[in-house]
């Protein structure tokens, strides 16, 4: 039965065995509310389980039944997903694809067996929950396992901001998370540090300003907390499980106490493997042991943030601590060379005619000040202990691309999101290879549920199993698994939240499921499931000065957007000009955008000269209806191109928001009508800004902007 534990695809050997072993049902309690935290100053909304943040850790002996009863004393909606574990399709906690969502004031109870042994966990999957607190440790034991020096390392990030806002203004693609974490690589920084040029050609290439997360993160927990203790003697060892519970966070991995033994990842056993350090990927988990080498120290356990804004420390040992040496800040301007010597022209990345895969070649190792570096853990260091060889049956492959639009924040495979893709249909016995090829500048680590995969990694018949695979930038990475499961959907996507909200994702389902009891209108609740990636976004930027006051709303989401500028100045001189449009993006980097909408302009005492084109210029009179196109060209500039019923043709350039400082930002316009602004604005919050401008129409200004 020991070899059975390590191979993911014989259900019914493993369902039988499990039957023979069952001695006990384990039954937990989950009261789940609504509370008010407060870690550095600023009381925010999450979400406690059984009054605790994180939520508790649930334990159970492999061979034991769960039944697990959810009380929601929210009010609204919540659900629970148990990460990584093999359980029937209905009790999987997807809601509406595969669960009924646990209604406000309502109980739903889980119940399955235990057919596995490992470190797992559990998440709410309703909306961005997981980020503000519903997430917990799943732990089961083998049978007969002695649990003496163990500990669990639930790793987390929290903001201070509410995480729809977090999540509209990745949307809005503001930079005020590069702001806060000093990141924001401007002009003027480039020309103080020799990479004037690197910044040229970034933006040349249409690329914003590095980073390798998303999000700024006031802080980083484990267990909920900055740091604990657990004491322990000379010579111990400890097996310490860690699960990254973040949203959108990697953690580099390093002890104060010698090196780091990994011996299994992703709940699977592997053979024992030695190394300095490990990155681990947003919903990944790692055991590893580690030993206490003296008595009288604390040795710490560090997880730091990938980019390196945070940490938090696990202690070993009593007394004084020794602390790891803190990895130092990244060098953004080098990843920014890097990364311009990957991507075109056309925002899409080259043919670097590079073999890489299995995290063996990092190219974010040009930022680390680290010098010589030290031995990391990457995927093809894994082995099983026991084979994992599959059925010996044809495989069908499945080729995915995983791409990305940063500058806009949507996140796709095969530039399509769940919703404008078809469920993939698999047959039950069959074995499936999947080939994955990150195209896009972002880490993904793609979870497939209710299965474990083998990762192709060079180790033959004894290939690792896992359920989640970080793909990083350019890397092509292959699994193979065997569609073991009787029938349902399981979702396959990316873990950073923000990347599975905008889209990225696919549904695997097996043909002739039969109907799920769970599920009683299965395509109202598909449309629910597909209504995440479509929600349309607010934005807006309105400035009041001395002037006028200037102004553009927009409200867009995956493919469409709804935009409204305005020029109001103080009286009938100075006029007013509206500008409405609706419009679809068109290519594939959502570059070009078509769009028709209605002008109104009107200015007192306007002169008639002639635009570029010859004709009568209407920019002081103008009722029009029209239709055009916006595409934005290199170093950010937007050509708008468009036609009104009247047949006038208006072409104007336009740049917003250039980086001079980290908040000093330069804007400027000129168009065929002969009008002309510039403007500058110094970033004081996430929503104000001292501004001042000159319009060729209204003259001088200078007041404030709010931006949201």
């Amino acid at each position: 039965m020991k070899v059975l534990r390590h191979i993911g695809y014989l259900t019914l050997l493993l369902a039988s065995a499990s039957t023979a072993f069952a001695q006990r049902t384990v039954r937990y309690d989950l009261s789940i509310t609504d509370t008010v935290v407060n870690y550095t100053g600023k009381p925010r909304k999450a979400i406690a389980i059984n009054g605790q943040l994180p939520a508790p850790a649930l334990h159970f002996t492999e061979g034991d039944t769960a039944e697990i009863h959810v009380h929601n004393h929210m009010h609204h909606e919540t659900s629970i997903h148990w990460h990584g574990l093999l359980l029937p399709n209905e009790q999987d906690g997807v809601p509406y694809l595969t669960t009924a969502p646990i209604l406000p004031m309502s109980t739903h109870i889980y119940r399955f067996p235990i057919r596995q042994s490992g470190t797992y966990w559990y998440h709410s999957h309703t909306m961005l929950q997981e980020q503000v607190g519903m997430y917990g440790a799943f732990i089961i034991h083998k049978r007969g396992e002695q649990t003496a020096n163990e500990e669990v390392m639930l790793l987390s990030d929290w903001s201070d901001e509410n995480p729809h806002q977090i999540e509209r203004s990745l949307h809005r693609a503001t930079d005020w998370y590069g702001i806060q974490k000093r990141a924001t690589q401007n002009y003027g920084e480039g020309l103080l540090s020799g990479h004037f040029g690197t910044k040229l050609a970034n933006e040349w290439k249409r690329m914003h300003a590095m980073d390798v997360s998303d999000v700024y993160y006031e802080r980083f927990l484990v267990n909920g907390r900055t740091a604990q203790q657990a004491k322990y003697r000379k010579g111990d060892k400890v097996r310490v499980r860690i699960i990254n519970g973040s949203s959108s966070t990697y953690f580099w991995l390093t002890y104060a106490g010698g090196p780091i033994t990994v011996v299994a990842s992703d709940g699977a056993d592997v053979e024992p493997v030695t190394v300095d350090r490990l990155i681990i990927g947003v919903s990944e988990t790692y055991d590893v042991e580690v030993s206490v080498p003296a008595d009288g120290t604390a040795y710490e356990l560090v997880a730091t943030s990938e980019d390196r804004m945070g940490q938090a420390s696990l202690w070993l040992g009593d007394g004084v601590k020794q602390l790891k040496q803190p990895l130092g800040r990244l060098d953004y301007f080098e990843g920014m060379k890097m990364m311009n010597g990957m991507m075109t022209v056309g925002g899409n990345m080259k043919d670097m005619g590079m073999n890489m895969s299995l995290q063996q070649m990092d190219m974010n190792a040009v930022m680390y000040p680290e010098g010589t570096q030290p031995l990391t853990l990457n995927y093809a260091m894994l082995r099983s202990p026991s084979p994992t060889t599959l059925p010996n049956k044809p495989f069908r492959t499945l080729h995915f691309e995983l791409t990305g639009n940063m500058n806009r924040y949507v996140w796709t495979m095969d530039n399509k999101t769940v919703s404008e893709s078809d469920k993939i249909l698999i047959r039950k016995g069959e074995n499936i290879r999947i080939v994955l090829t990150n195209n896009s500048m972002m880490r993904h680590p793609m979870h497939l549920h209710g299965h474990f995969f083998r990762v192709v990694n060079g180790q033959g018949d004894h290939a690792p199993l896992k359920n989640v695979l970080d793909i990083m930038p350019m890397e092509t990475d292959t699994l193979e698994l065997h569609a073991d499961e009787a029938y349902g959907d399981w979702f396959f996507h990316c873990h950073i939240l923000y990347h599975m909200m905008s889209g990225m994702g696919r549904i695997f389902s097996y043909e002739d499921s039969p109907p799920n009891p769970q599920i009683p209108n299965p395509e109202r609740a598909l449309r629910i499931v597909y209504a995440d990636d479509r929600r349309f976004y607010l934005g807006a930027e309105i400035s009041i000065e001395s002037n006028a006051s200037d102004g553009d709303v927009a409200l867009e989401n995956t493919r469409w957007a709804w935009q409204t500028d305005w020029h109001l100045g103080p009286n009938n001189r100075r006029g007013y000009e509206v500008d409405t449009r609706f419009g679809r993006y068109i290519d594939r980097n959502q570059f070009l955008i078509a769009f028709a909408g209605w002008e109104w302009r009107y200015r007192e005492g306007g002169h008639a000269d002639h635009n570029w084109f010859g004709q009568v210029n209407t920019k002081d009179d103008r009722d029009a209806f029209h239709i055009g196109v916006q595409y934005t060209l290199p170093w950010f500039i937007v050509a708008d191109l468009r036609v009104n019923h009247n047949g006038y043709v208006r072409l104007q350039i336009q740049r917003d928001d250039i980086p001079v400082t980290a908040r000093l930002r330069l804007r400027g316009m000129y168009n065929s009508d002969r009008e002309y602004t510039v403007g500058a604005k110094y970033i004081l919050t996430k929503y104000l800004a001292l501004s001042s401008h000159y319009d060729s129409d209204m003259g001088w200004g200078g007041g404030l902007t709010f931006m949201y």
